[in-house]
């Protein structure tokens, strides 16, 4: 399904003895695609006719030959609605859009030259019924993963976990999971969360149902590749009209970014898999009539059962790499003045959550620039009694004044010449209730221990007490999970990032070590 509009996605059938036998597709996020603001990622759209193009449907290549005037077309589109919408416009990077186009439909050519190889190999059977058992080895995961946890927890045969959180403008994101222990099979419920917004974070059902397929992929212990078989036990309800499933003409382009990264970890945080990481993508655009630049900044990723989150990483629902500095400053009107860990940011615990950034970008000529950014008002949660990691905070500062201002978390502004914009990225939630000798006493030095509603009991944090249950609860729940983790997997945790959540950003990269 669809996320937002700047991800155009091109697919392509696959013919076997003139049958159809297979699809390929290859998805890339587009620089620019037009709307009210260079980058096409506008901080305050909204409705989706002011995020760009919207390319229901074009058949791209036709006979053969790539339809470059069809295509120019749609993707100007938005430029005939200037005298109806202010400053909105047709792409701004034309050139670029059929540039990369072009390039999907080669990869999609090779997608199509190596599935006709896989095929004459092994045969057009072989190969579907290796499909399948791909998908059914996945199910087989996933379903054992739900029994797993729902004994670990010491849930009944059919049993129900809660976990919520709410978005900086109060909205709130509610997941209860109900799990069938003896069929092997959940309920994702979103029922309870709240309405659509008058705003660009709300998200298409494919982004939930992504960030569930990822959790779920995330949480299975055993090495298996992607794909819809991790779905097959898993029914998700998402409302109609609510923000993770709106309307048409509603706006959208953060949902993808922003919402997305919440809803996993809501995920995580019902299966107590992991503290909250920074929830957002801290999307940086700017640009003028003539260029658009567009790129997302790393934060904290959440501590876990037996691991500290890493410092200064994409978390979860991306995976984009930053352009190298020397790139930004030679091809862009700016400087980079500063890029380095937001040392502290990260909560404490006895595993402790990772790091923010600090980024500073300083403009050469006048530019618009526009921030779309998440957890600057609410506190990324630390799970276990672990500590609330530090909200991120946007910054200006004025070259004629010295003047600095906190522009928010959403925010499209005008820089001058000089002008300073300063993006301190969030820290993430630690794991585990730290120790007297991490620094001061056990409590967290700000906020409380989750900071948000219990996975299990929906109350809430206070001090250095969940109200109802003593910290020592707290630690029990460490314990439990640390020991499922050994009886899985036959290792002592350490700390040091060798149980993880499996695909995920936070995987270790020597996880060959001491194996």
């Amino acid at each position: 399904g669809g996320s937002h509009l700047p991800d155009i996605t091109v697919t392509s059938p696959v013919f076997e003895g003139g049958r159809l036998a297979f699809f390929v597709a290859s998805r890339g996020h587009h620089t620019d695609i037009g709307g009210i603001s260079p980058g096409s990622m506008p901080p305050n759209s909204r409705a989706l006719v002011e995020e760009g193009a919207a390319i229901v449907s074009f058949k791209l290549v036709k006979a053969g030959q790539f339809q470059e005037a069809g295509i120019s077309e749609l993707l100007m589109a938005p430029g005939k609605l200037v005298g109806t919408i202010p400053g909105i416009s047709g792409t701004r990077c034309l050139a670029d859009n059929l540039s990369d186009l072009r390039a999907q439909v080669a990869a999609n050519q090779r997608g199509i030259t190596l599935m006709h190889s896989l095929m004459e190999e092994f045969s057009p059977r072989v190969v579907h019924s290796y499909m399948g058992h791909i998908q059914a080895t996945a199910e087989k995961a996933v379903r054992d993963m739900l029994r797993q946890f729902s004994l670990d927890q010491g849930l009944p045969e059919v049993g129900t976990v809660v976990a919520v959180d709410v978005m900086d403008d109060g909205s709130p994101i509610r997941l209860a999971v109900t799990i069938n222990r003896r069929e092997g099979t959940a309920v994702f419920d979103f029922e309870g969360t709240g309405p659509e917004v008058y705003a660009n974070h709300n998200a298409p059902p494919a982004v939930a149902l992504s960030a569930v397929i990822y959790a779920l992929r995330a949480m299975v212990d055993k090495d298996i590749p992607l794909n819809q078989g991790c779905l097959a036990p898993v029914t998700v309800r998402i409302p109609e009209a609510c923000m993770l499933n709106p309307s048409p003409e509603a706006a959208v382009v953060g949902g993808n970014v922003l919402t997305s990264q919440r809803v996993t970890d809501v995920v995580l945080k019902a299966f107590q898999a992991a503290a909250a990481s920074q929830g957002c993508m801290n999307n940086l655009t700017f640009g003028d009539e003539g260029l658009g630049y567009y790129e997302t900044i790393a934060g904290g990723a959440g501590a876990g059962p037996g691991w500290h989150g890493r410092s200064g990483v994409h978390t979860h629902m991306t995976n984009t790499r930053i352009t190298d500095p020397e790139i930004l400053e030679r091809r862009y009107p700016v400087v980079l003045r500063a890029f380095h860990l937001r040392e502290g940011s990260g909560g404490n615990g006895q595993f402790k959550g990772g790091d923010g950034v600090v980024r500073e970008i300083e403009a050469l000529r006048p530019i618009r620039a526009g921030i779309l950014s998440e957890r600057r008002s609410t506190a990324p949660y630390g799970l276990m009694g672990g500590c609330a990691g530090t909200p991120g905070l946007n910054l200006l500062r004025r070259a004629d004044s010295g003047r600095t201002v906190n522009i928010g978390g959403k925010a499209s502004i005008s820089m001058a010449a000089g002008d300073l914009l300063i993006i301190n990225t969030p820290g993430a939630g630690g794991c585990g209730r730290p120790h007297s000798n991490q620094g001061g006493s056990n409590a967290c030095d700000m906020g409380a221990p989750d900071g948000m509603p219990n996975a299990r009991s929906g109350e809430q944090g206070a001090g250095g007490v969940v109200r109802g249950r003593e910290l020592g609860e707290e630690d029990s729940q460490l314990q439990r999970a640390l020991q499922s983790k050994r009886q899985r997997t036959g290792r002592e945790e350490d700390g040091q990032s060798r149980v993880v959540l499996k695909g995920s950003v936070q995987e270790y990269v020597a996880s060959q070590e001491g194996a």
